[in-house]
């Protein structure tokens, strides 16, 4: 991560100085992607745990480095391999005024198991390991996992606290069986989105949400950390970055997330723009569709599915010049990937080189599989939700096209996009995801290990990929405590996935921002934009 930090850094962030009047105490965030829900146990999209980050706290969280510190939990020890124990923060309350103690932590866990309307298992897969959560005193809770989990104050942070007074009147047990004891129906998305049901102990509280308008938050003036800054903030999506950088130069928004990266040299010499980047975790690739044959968008729809033998998804991979993407198409905001996670981070292997590119070696694996005409395919991707997706999208269908592989590109806005390819509509798609820790396992287990939703395993894995080695491995590396041992296995687990290629890793791309003169955001390594974090000058 530090390498990452200081490549990424060097070329990329860079500061405009400037002042804002002490007076100003209202913020408008032009946000790149659309929140799709104000419900926290929705779905994992950065836009929307930006939203939660805003209005509720977990356990955990995260630091702007990866790092896990304290929330709503002061400090934790782990009493066994699989015996957590948290110890609450006192004098909490919600934004109702109700203080916040246990059972709070009891419901948000029921609640994430039971939401009906979550996407992907993109909460509840931290909780289905769960064997048992204790409440020993107010103040205090227990968290026995079924299997020994190395990770779990890390996806502690993912899981929201929300108010029991939102749960069904009932007596609370997470052991008694799926519904935890209670009668009647959880709160639903429609809830939140509504106000009813958004009461966090976060710095802001929600006034209004509009699926894909602006949503409105209040400073939360009981809040029990530092309070922020500004009074109000306004998180608007504007999906296009030329829109987004008009609006902020002519006023109308105050930071804007993800500008156009050919447009950085000329904001950087304005005077009145800030511009900043941070490094990311976040890995753009490649999905491969290995389960079906024939698969919807290969050769029609009809016969066999090449994108089933490893040779043609190595010969894809070979046929992509990463190097020449991150500098032409990412104007120098991107590092070239050697594997899933950047070196340094726990399980990654060291020494890599990137990615090579080799078309005449595509070309003989082609042949070798058995097409050496090619063959024609469907690439489905984003076009406004990863820095330069849709330029990307096209070049990399361009160098499809040079070894023989016949491409249609399509893309799409991330609503409709992530909605089919939750369905696993896709033979081929482009993919983002950042890490939550310091090491590879959750992507392995996200994304590479076979689907089994009862374990909350593979729930990305859209590809469909099984590889009965590759599980078995992982499945050590799960429940291993030790983190050097833990570490090995993965490595080895992640050069079999290199070597069969059901996920190309194309890069890591760098998170910019662009604010007016008199605010100044640091970024995360995370991608979220934190009004918390925005200063004036």
């Amino acid at each position: 991560m530090r390498r990452l930090a200081l490549a990424l850094f060097a070329a990329s962030a860079a500061w405009a100085g400037g002042t804002a009047p002490a007076a100003a105490q209202n913020l408008r965030i032009a946000m790149a992607g659309e929140t799709t829900s104000a419900d926290p146990h929705q779905y994992g999209l950065t836009p929307n745990t930006t939203l939660r980050a805003h209005l509720f706290d977990a356990l955990t969280e995260t630091g702007p480095d990866l790092s896990i510190v304290p929330g709503l939990a002061t400090r934790w020890e782990r009493e066994s391999d699989t015996s957590w124990l948290f110890h609450l923060r006192p004098g909490v309350t919600f934004h109702d005024g109700t203080p916040f103690t246990a059972e709070d932590v009891v419901a948000s866990f029921c609640r994430t198991r039971n939401n009906e309307g979550e996407v992907t298992q993109s909460f509840s897969r931290y909780v289905r390991g769960f064997a048992r959560v204790e409440t020993p005193d107010a103040m205090t809770v227990r968290i026995v996992t079924r299997d020994p989990a190395p990770l779990l104050p890390s996806d502690l942070t993912n899981i929201a606290i929300t108010s029991r007074r939102i749960v069904p009147a009932g007596q609370l047990d997470f052991q008694a069986n799926q519904q935890c004891g209670v009668q009647g129906s959880w709160p639903t998305a429609q809830d939140f989105n509504e106000g009813r049901a958004a009461n966090g102990t976060g710095p802001y509280r929600l006034v209004s949400y509009t699926r894909g308008g602006t949503i409105e938050l209040a400073r939360a003036e009981n809040y029990w950390g530092t309070r922020p800054h500004w009074v109000t903030v306004r998180l608007t999506p504007v999906t296009a970055a030329a829109p987004r950088l008009a609006g902020l130069l002519a006023g109308d928004h105050d930071l804007i997330e993800a500008p156009n990266t050919a447009d950085l040299a000329r904001l950087r010499s304005n005077p009145s723009v800030h511009v900043s980047a941070s490094p990311t975790t976040r890995l753009i690739f490649l999905q491969f569709d290995t389960a079906r044959s024939p698969s919807p968008f290969v050769q029609g729809g009809t016969g066999p599915n090449p994108l089933q033998d490893a040779r043609v998804r190595q010969a894809l991979s070979l046929a992509i010049d990463r190097k020449a993407l991150a500098e032409r198409v990412m104007d120098g905001v991107a590092l070239p990937a050697a594997q899933f996670l950047p070196e340094g981070m726990a399980g990654t292997i060291p020494g890599l080189p990137v990615l090579p590119h080799d078309p005449a070696r595509a070309r003989a694996l082609l042949a070798e599989a058995g097409y050496p005409q090619g063959f024609a395919l469907t690439f489905h991707a984003t076009n406004n939700r990863y820095v330069n997706d849709g330029r990307l999208a096209q070049a990399i269908a361009q160098y499809w096209q040079r070894i023989g592989v016949k491409v249609e590109l399509d893309t799409m806005p991330s609503a409709t996009y992530f909605t089919r390819r939750a369905r696993r509509e896709f033979s081929v798609a482009m993919g983002g995801w950042s890490a939550d820790a310091a090491e590879t396992l959750l992507f392995q287990q996200l994304w590479l290990m076979t689907t089994d939703a009862s374990k909350g395993q593979g729930s990305s894995n859209y590809g469909g990929w099984s590889d009965p080695q590759f599980d078995t491995v992982l499945r050590e590396a799960s429940v291993t405590m030790d983190p050097a041992a833990r570490a090995a296995l993965l490595q080895r687990s992640g050069r079999h996935a290199l070597e069969q290629m059901p996920v190309a890793p194309i890069h890591f791309e760098s998170a910019v921002w662009a604010s007016r003169k008199g605010f100044r955001y640091p970024g995360r390594v995370d991608q979220t934009t934190l009004a918390m974090d925005v200063v004036p000058e």
